[in-house]
C-alpha cells in the first residue's frame, strides 16, 4: 500500500525535461474543452516548523490530486500522497499529517448508483514519519487535530457507518502495545434504558504517532487539543441507549493525557443531555464547555458555560492578593453552583447578564492565550412557543409586513435570519477575579478580540444607527473602547466613514483610515484623545485612482512594531513610520524611492498571524521584505531593506533597497518556516504556469520546484503586451493585447488579420504578469482558450467620472478598438465585445452607441437603471440604490435628482438602436443583479426583432458555480463568437432555440 503513497519524484523530472524540448508551432494544437479538467495548480505550501521539510498541493481543475513532501534543499519530492490536503507538520516535524480525498471516480459511481450521502466513500487520514518513511492510514475520517505547538498525539473523528456494529466496550482497556487505562465510568454508567436511538456522532482514535499507540472512544461529537498537545478534550453529545451491547453510554465530557494515558470523567452527572463548545487553553491546565438540559432534538435549548481547573492554576474565583472589585464592575460572586464536573461560569441566574439572557451556543468558546480569561457569547433565551397545530398548513398566515422605519428591509432580514437567531454578543470571565462582563450589546453588537493578549480594552464597531440609512448611503459607524473589567463603553469616534478601523498589538491605540478627511487617526487609551497621524505629510494616503462618487479608501497600513512604538502605513508607493506620541517626525522607511521610480512597496508579513508563526508586532530590527510593483513596465519583485544600511553599502545607489527579484513575472505567496530560514514563493506570468520556488532569507539562490503543466508546451499558447492609446474624452489609457502564438513571427503570411474579441471590466493593465489558466467559463471569455483558438483578445483599461459610465465606456473602449484597427493586423468586420456584471451593462450599452463589434455576449447586464435603483440584491437582502449613489454605477444621485443621468445611461430605451447580434447569460438565482434585468432587455430586443439569445441556468447564481453548467457556457458562447466572427455553422440551440419538452428529456443540442 505504501507504494500508492511513497512515489519518488521520476514523472517531475521527466516532466520538466518535456517542458524544456519545444515543440515547433507546426505541430501544436489548439485548446479545446477537453483541456480544462487535467490543468493543475499549485497551492497550500506547509513548512515543518525546523525548515527541513515542505509540504505543498498539486491539484487538477477536475480529478484527483496530490500532496508532495520535500526535504528543503532537494528537487525532487520525497513522498507523495495520492489526493492528499489539510496537511500539518508535528510540532517537532517528525510527522506529516494529511486527509486523503476519496477517489474521484469511486464517487461518481457511487453518485451514478443513487447513493444517499452518508453512503458516499469518506476521506481517509495518513500519517507520515518523515524520517522512515512509515505510513499508519484511518478509514473515514471527517476531522483531526494536534498539538499546534507541541505533542506527538493526533486525535481524529472517524465517522461510523450507519448499519455498522458498535464494538462491545470493556471496563478497562490495557495492553502491552496500548497502555491507556480507562476507568468504567468513563464509558458506562447506570440508567434506565429507554427505546433505541441510532447514534448520531463519531468515533475517535487517539494516535500517538511516536510510538504507535491507539485508543478508540465511541460516539464523540466534538475534540479539542491544547497548543502544548498534552490534553485532549471530548464530548459526546446525544444520549446513547441500549445499544446491542446491552450497555448505556450517556452523553458527557471527557479528558485525556498524553503524557500519563489517563482517560478522566469530567462530567457526566446526569442532569444534561448535550454538549457542545469545548475549548482548551494552551497549556491544556483549564477546560470550558456548554452544556443543557433540553434534548438534542429540542428547537430551543438552553446552555449553561462551565468551567475547569485540570491543573496546578490557582483556584478559579479567587481573587489575587490585595485586589480589589473595581469601581462599576459587577459584584457577583463567582461560584453560583458548583457540582462535581465543574463551576458554572455562567447561565440565566447570573446577575452580570441581561434578564432573560443566557450563554449562546453558535458561538466559539476561547481562552485568552495566556489562560487568565474565558470568552464566550451571550443572548436572550428564546421564548418556548408551542407550535400551532390545530392550523393545517396551507391555511397558515404567511405575509411580510414592510415599515418606512424598519432598520434593515425585509429581504436583508431573511438572508440575515439564521445569523440573527445565532447571534451572540462577546462576553469575558475573567480567571483571576470571578467577574463575568458583557462586552458587547445591541446597540454596540460587534467587539474584535485578540485572545493572544490580556490587554485591558477592546474596541467596539457599531453601525446601529446608520442601519437605515446603509441602503443608499453606507459605510458609516461609531467606534467605542470597551473596558474589559467593567464593560463601561466610551464612544471615542462618531458617524465615521472609515476603514481599517482596529486596535494596536499592545493595547495602547485604537486606529483607522478617515475617509472624509483622507487621514489616518488614533486614540491613545491612556490620554483619551485623538491623534491626527498624517497630518502635515506631503504625500497622499488616500487612493490616487478613486473613481466611484463614494469617498477614497487608503491605501493600508502594515501594522505596529513592537510595544506599539511605532505605527507603519503605506502612501501610493512608499512605506511610512508615524510616532504617535509625535515626539520624533514621521520618517519615509524606504526614502521616497517607491515614488521617484514609480514602484509601489510594500511588506510582505513572513511572519504572519495566520501563518506558521503568531507575529503581531513588527520587528524593527529584523530585515524588511517588500514586494515592488512596477508601474511603467508592470514588472514585480521582491525587495530587501537592512536595518542600519546606508546608501553608500546598497546595490541600489541613493537608496536603501536591495532588489532580490524583478522580472516580468508575478511573485506571490511568500512564506517562511517557523524555525528556519527557508523561503517559498510563487512565480508565473502569461506564458509561465505558476510554479512553486525555494530559496531562503538572503535570495542567493532560487531553486525551482515543481514544473506544472508540462501539456502547455505542446499547444498553441501566446503573448501579451502592454497597448496605450488616448480615449475621447482625452486621458492617456493603457490596455493589454493578447496575441495568438507566431503573431509576431517572420514567416506569418502578409496583410494576415485576426478576429479580435474585446473583453473588459474596469481596471486590467496591472494584471500583465498574471498567470491565467485555461478553465470552463462561470461568466467570461477564457483569455487563453480565445488565443490559442486564433482570436487577438484586447483588454482596455477604463477610466471613470460621475454621472456617465455609459459613455466613459465608450469614450476608452471604442478609441482603443480603433487604435489597434490602424495597425492594420486586426479584421474590422470580425469584431466582438464580451463582459459580465458591470462588464455586462457596459457592453449592452456600447451596441447602442456603435455598430462597430459583429457580436456580443453580455453577462448578468442591468438594462434599465430606473427599474434597477431600486431592485434588490437578493444574495445580500440589499437595496440597489447605494450602488447608483455612491458605488461602482457612480451616477452620482438619486433617481429623483438625475433622472436624465438614469435613462440616458440605461440601454433598454434605446433598445432600437441595436444592430449587434447579441448573447446574454442571465441566470433565475441571480444574487448581484436581478435577473428581470436580462429579461427587460431580451423581451425588447425580441420585439424589435433583433438576434437576441438568453441562456438562464436554473438556480445559478451571479456567477455560474457548478462546472458542468460552467463547461455547457463555454461551448455555447465560444459556438456563437465563432459563428459571427469565423463563419462557423450555427448551432442549433442558436437557430431552433431549445424547447422545455428538449429541456426535460435532457437534450442539450449543440
Amino acid at each position: 500500500m505504501q507504494r500508492l503513497f511513497l512515489l519518488l519524484g521520476g514523472w517531475l523530472m521527466a516532466a520538466m525535461a518535456l517542458a524544456q524540448s519545444p515543440v515547433p508551432v507546426s505541430q501544436k494544437r489548439s485548446l479545446n474543452a477537453a483541456d480544462y479538467d487535467r490543468w493543475q495548480n499549485v497551492s497550500s505550501e506547509k513548512h515543518a516548523p525546523n525548515g527541513q521539510w515542505l509540504a505543498y498541493q498539486i491539484d487538477p481543475q477536475e480529478g484527483d490530486g496530490q500532496l508532495l513532501v520535500s526535504a528543503v534543499g532537494t528537487a525532487s519530492p520525497r513522498y507523495r500522497l495520492a489526493r492528499g490536503y489539510d496537511a500539518r507538520f508535528s510540532a517537532d516535524s517528525r510527522f506529516l499529517v494529511a486527509k486523503l480525498k476519496a477517489p474521484l471516480a469511486d464517487t461518481r459511481k457511487a453518485k451514478l448508483k443513487k447513493k444517499k450521502a452518508d453512503e458516499l466513500p469518506k476521506d481517509s487520514l495518513a500519517v507520515v514519519e518523515l524520517a522512515s518513511g512509515k505510513i499508519t492510514r484511518f478509514a473515514n475520517v471527517k476531522s483531526y487535530v494536534l498539538g499546534k505547538d507541541g505533542g506527538s498525539w493526533v486525535a481524529l473523528l472517524q465517522e461510523r457507518k450507519p448499519d455498522a456494529p458498535a464494538p462491545r466496550p470493556t471496563a478497562a482497556a490495557k495492553d502491552a502495545t496500548n497502555p491507556v487505562t480507562i476507568s468504567p465510568a468513563s464509558t458506562t454508567a447506570t440508567a434506565k434504558k429507554a427505546a433505541p436511538k441510532k447514534p448520531k456522532a463519531d468515533d475517535m482514535v487517539l494516535f500517538n504517532m511516536a510510538d504507535g499507540a491507539q485508543q478508540r472512544v465511541r460516539y464523540v461529537s466534538s475534540v479539542v487539543m491544547s497548543d502544548n498537545g498534552q490534553r485532549v478534550a471530548f464530548a459526546r453529545e446525544s444520549i446513547i441507549d441500549s445499544l446491542k451491547s446491552g450497555d448505556v453510554l450517556l452523553p458527557g465530557v471527557f479528558t485525556f493525557r498524553t503524557d500519563t494515558r489517563q482517560l478522566t470523567v469530567i462530567d457526566t452527572s446526569g442532569l444534561h443531555k448535550v454538549y457542545k463548545g469545548l475549548a482548551v487553553d494552551k497549556a491544556g491546565d483549564q477546560l470550558a464547555w456548554m452544556a443543557s438540559a433540553d434534548s438534542a432534538g429540542a428547537e430551543q435549548k438552553v446552555f449553561r458555560l462551565y468551567y475547569k481547573n485540570l491543573g496546578n492554576k490557582p483556584v478559579v474565583g479567587q481573587a489575587k492578593k490585595g485586589s480589589k472589585i473595581k469601581s462599576g464592575q459587577t459584584k457577583l460572586p463567582f461560584i453560583q453552583t458548583t457540582s462535581g464536573a465543574g463551576t458554572i461560569v455562567a447561565d440565566t441566574t447570573t446577575a452580570a447578564l441581561p434578564k432573560g439572557w443566557s450563554v449562546n451556543e453558535y458561538a466559539p468558546v476561547r481562552f485568552a492565550n495566556d489562560g487568565q480569561r474565558l470568552y464566550f457569547a451571550t443572548s436572550p433565551v428564546p421564548p418556548r412557543i408551542k407550535k400551532d397545530t390545530l392550523t393545517p398548513d396551507d391555511e397558515k398566515v404567511k405575509v411580510d409586513v414592510w415599515t418606512w422605519n424598519d432598520s434593515r428591509i425585509q429581504p436583508m432580514q431573511q438572508k440575515r435570519l439564521k445569523d440573527e437567531k445565532e447571534r451572540g454578543f462577546t462576553t469575558v470571565c475573567d480567571l483571576t477575579t470571578g467577574a463575568v462582563v458583557p462586552l458587547a450589546s445591541r446597540d454596540v453588537p460587534t467587539v474584535a478580540i485578540d485572545y493572544k493578549t490580556n490587554q485591558r480594552y477592546w474596541l467596539g464597531v457599531s453601525d446601529v444607527p446608520y442601519q437605515v440609512s446603509s441602503s443608499w448611503d453606507p459605510g458609516h459607524l461609531d467606534l467605542y473602547l470597551i473596558d474589559s473589567q467593567t464593560g463601561q463603553k466610551t464612544r471615542i469616534a462618531h458617524d465615521l466613514i472609515a476603514s481599517e478601523a482596529k486596535l494596536s498589538p499592545g493595547g495602547k491605540y485604537a486606529y483607522w483610515f478617515d475617509e472624509r478627511d483622507t487621514l489616518w487617526r488614533a486614540w491613545s487609551v491612556a490620554d483619551g484623545k485623538r491623534i491626527d497621524l498624517t497630518r502635515g505629510l506631503p504625500d497622499k494616503f488616500f487612493d490616487e485612482e478613486h473613481d466611484t462618487p463614494s469617498l477614497p479608501g487608503s491605501y493600508g497600513a502594515a501594522g505596529w512594531t513592537t510595544n506599539d512604538r511605532y505605527i507603519w502605513v503605506y502612501d501610493r508607493y512608499d512605506l511610512w513610520q508615524i510616532d504617535p506620541t509625535g515626539r520624533e517626525k514621521p520618517r519615509n522607511l524606504t526614502n521616497s524611492w517607491g515614488r521617484t521610480n514609480k514602484v509601489r512597496l510594500r511588506r510582505v508579513a513572513l511572519e504572519r498571524t495566520d501563518g506558521p508563526t503568531d507575529e503581531r508586532a513588527i520587528k524593527p530590527t529584523d530585515d524588511l521584505y517588500l514586494t515592488g510593483f512596477w508601474e511603467g513596465d508592470k514588472h514585480t519583485g521582491i525587495l530587501r531593506k537592512r536595518p542600519g544600511m546606508t546608501s553608500a553599502t546598497q546595490i541600489n545607489p541613493g537608496g536603501e533597497l536591495q532588489i532580490l527579484l524583478n522580472s516580468g513575472h508575478r511573485y506571490s505567496n511568500m512564506t517562511k518556516a517557523k524555525n528556519g530560514s527557508t523561503i517559498t514563493y510563487h512565480r508565473g506570468n502569461f506564458r509561465e504556469p505558476n510554479n512553486l520556488f525555494q530559496t531562503d532569507t538572503t535570495f542567493s539562490t532560487q531553486q525551482q520546484l515543481t514544473q506544472i503543466n508540462p501539456q502547455q508546451d505542446s499547444l498553441r499558447w501566446g503573448s501579451v503586451e502592454l497597448v496605450k492609446w488616448t480615449g475621447t474624452n482625452g486621458i492617456e489609457l493603457e490596455g493589454l493585447l493578447y496575441k495568438p502564438e507566431g503573431f509576431d513571427r517572420n514567416d506569418r503570411p502578409p496583410g494576415t488579420k485576426y478576429p479580435m474579441l474585446t473583453y473588459f471590466y474596469e481596471r486590467s493593465a496591472e494584471t500583465l504578469p498574471d498567470y491565467k489558466a485555461p478553465t470552463p467559463s462561470r461568466s467570461t471569455i477564457n483569455i487563453p482558450y480565445c488565443v490559442s483558438n486564433g482570436y487577438v483578445v484586447f483588454v482596455p483599461d477604463i477610466v471613470y467620472t460621475t454621472g456617465n459610465p455609459g459613455q466613459n465606456a465608450y469614450d476608452c473602449i471604442v478609441p482603443g478598438v480603433l487604435s489597434l484597427l490602424n495597425r492594420g493586423y486586426i479584421d474590422r468586420d470580425r469584431l466582438g465585445i464580451q463582459g459580465q456584471s458591470w462588464g455586462g451593462y457596459q457592453t449592452a450599452y456600447i451596441i447602442t452607441r456603435t455598430n462597430l463589434f459583429r457580436a456580443a455576449m453580455a453577462g448578468a447586464p442591468v438594462a434599465n437603471m430606473t427599474s434597477a435603483y431600486g431592485g434588490i440584491r437578493w444574495g445580500t437582502g440589499l437595496v440597489r440604490q447605494f450602488q447608483y449613489e455612491k458605488t461602482q454605477s457612480r451616477i452620482g444621485g438619486t433617481l429623483w435628482e438625475k433622472p436624465m443621468n438614469y435613462l440616458e445611461n440605461s440601454p433598454l430605451f434605446y433598445a432600437n438602436r441595436v444592430e449587434t447580434p447579441l448573447l446574454m447569460m442571465h441566470n433565475d438565482a441571480d444574487g448581484s443583479v436581478p435577473w428581470y434585468q436580462g429579461i427587460e432587455m431580451y423581451s425588447a430586443l425580441r420585439r424589435l426583432q433583433k438576434p437576441v439569445w438568453m441562456l438562464v441556468y436554473n438556480g445559478e447564481d451571479h456567477n455560474l458555480t457548478q462546472r458542468h453548467n460552467a463547461k455547457d457556457l463555454s461551448i455555447r458562447m465560444y459556438q456563437f463568437f465563432d459563428h459571427y466572427l469565423k463563419n462557423a455553422p450555427a448551432p442549433s440551440w442558436m437557430t431552433e432555440g431549445r424547447s422545455a419538452v428538449e429541456k426535460d428529456r435532457g437534450e442539450l443540442k449543440y
